[in-house]
């Protein structure tokens, strides 16, 4: 749900998909974690091979290592930018993000993802007192009154990637007592009992972990040889 655009764009947003025009807001060429889309209204999808993450949960543990950085980036990115929009998903499983031939991770089902504008969103979306379905508004003239934002947790989407999908990558790959380490700050991440700041904290602490076994090598093509030459590669 996108909350800082006029009931006309607004109507406009919720008729077409969503993941269509997510990923046209904010292009690939920008640095947002999507595919590059060009021709006429974004209809040609321009990509490099790319293969789903959980073609990856077997592979090695520097190459799942990688992975779960890359992946713990992304959702820091998603929560926290320049252009102060807060991303959110609903809901991610195996298909929701990809690998592209260079190595590099995307989101290749946007459909799952909301934003919310954390400027105004909030504030707006919170002062309504009611829900009613942004498609009663498309045929008459009528302000759509939106869903509160209060049940959307700040960590929502680190719990998410922490109970479905990083454990898929970083579970039983590392030697003792680092792994130790890895599974206890995966079980605090994914407790929605525990506050953001808690979950944030364990996330940190997880990056922090796989930092150092993240390795430059060439198979890593997304990030090689810049690697070489950078302290924080």
């Amino acid at each position: 749900l996108f909350t800082n655009l006029t009931q006309k764009n607004l109507n406009l947003y919720f008729t077409l998909s969503f993941s269509l025009l997510d990923f046209l807001i904010f292009p690939g060429a920008e640095g947002w974690p999507f595919p590059k889309y060009l021709g006429s209204c974004g209809r040609l999808i321009v990509t490099a091979s790319t293969r789903p993450m959980k073609e990856f949960y077997g592979s090695s543990s520097d190459v799942t290592a990688d992975l779960a950085l890359q992946l713990l980036t992304i959702i820091d990115f998603m929560m926290n930018n320049d252009l102060n929009y807060f991303f959110y998903f609903t809901h991610v499983d195996a298909d929701t993000f990809g690998v592209f031939n260079n190595g590099q991770l995307f989101i290749q089902d946007a459909s799952m993802l909301g934003v919310i504008d954390k400027q105004e969103g909030r504030d707006l979306m919170n002062r309504q007192q009611e829900y009613k379905d942004i498609f009663s508004c498309l045929a008459v003239d009528c302000e759509p009154v939106f869903p509160s934002c209060s049940s959307i947790k700040e960590s929502q989407n680190l719990i998410m990637i922490c109970g479905k999908l990083l454990p898929n990558l970083l579970k039983q790959k590392f030697p003792s007592p680092v792994q130790e380490k890895i599974n206890s700050a995966l079980s605090i991440c994914a407790d929605s009992f525990l506050s953001d700041q808690e979950i944030i904290t364990a996330s940190q602490l997880l990056v922090a972990i796989l930092k150092p076994l993240q390795i430059c090598d060439s198979r890593f093509v997304y990030r090689y040889p810049d690697c070489k030459y950078s302290t924080k590669l």
